[in-house]
């Protein structure tokens, strides 16, 4: 009897525990070392950009673009010449954290049309947050790699940062959306 009730106990606290960790696992991911210098500044995470001037996409874990050609929803790492006055870095763009945002491509044209022609948005390239250093494209990205051993603790433990405070600013947040 004890052991029957026992084993019940355990069952009992170990679907618990199970249903506890899960209900702690969630995260939000950041990806602002990945985000293209071209980026507006300010988000931790991006997913997509709308370009209004466009009315184009930009998918950032793929650095695809997604444009309409011809009916057909087209993915590729270029645009095509009919864009080539286009200026990526002074365009405005929107963040757009949602699954294919490019299928309900008329919301979006319609909700940022008034955007179309701004060019008032500061980029990561042109950022003096440290936070963006960690980007490869950064204009201070090598002093950042430098002051941070590559990423790597070549001191086998040891330490010595030579009293450097290497938080580059990543203990500031920022919240995740677009401001209209």
């Amino acid at each position: 009897m004890k052991k029957t009730i026992l084993i019940a106990a355990l069952l009992v606290g170990g679907f618990a525990i199970q249903k506890a960790s899960a209900q702690v696992k969630f995260g939000v991911s950041i990806n602002i070392g990945t985000q293209p210098v071209w980026g507006p500044v300010g988000y931790d995470h991006v997913e997509y950009y709308y370009l209004p001037d466009i009315d184009a996409f930009y998918y950032v874990p793929r650095q695809q673009y997604i444009y309409m050609d011809r009916g057909n929803w087209v993915f590729t790492t270029y645009l095509p010449s009919r864009y080539s006055n286009y200026n990526i870095y002074n365009s405005y763009k929107v963040v757009i954290n949602e699954p294919t945002p490019y299928r309900n491509a008329g919301m979006y044209r319609s909700q940022y049309s008034g955007y179309k022609g701004r060019h008032d948005q500061q980029i990561i390239r042109n950022s003096h947050d440290s936070r963006y250093f960690e980007n490869k494209g950064h204009p201070q990205h090598k002093e950042w790699m430098r002051n941070n051993n590559n990423g790597r603790d070549n001191n086998n433990g040891r330490g010595n940062n030579n009293g450097r405070d290497n938080n580059n600013g990543h203990n500031n947040g920022h919240k995740n959306g677009h401001n209209k």
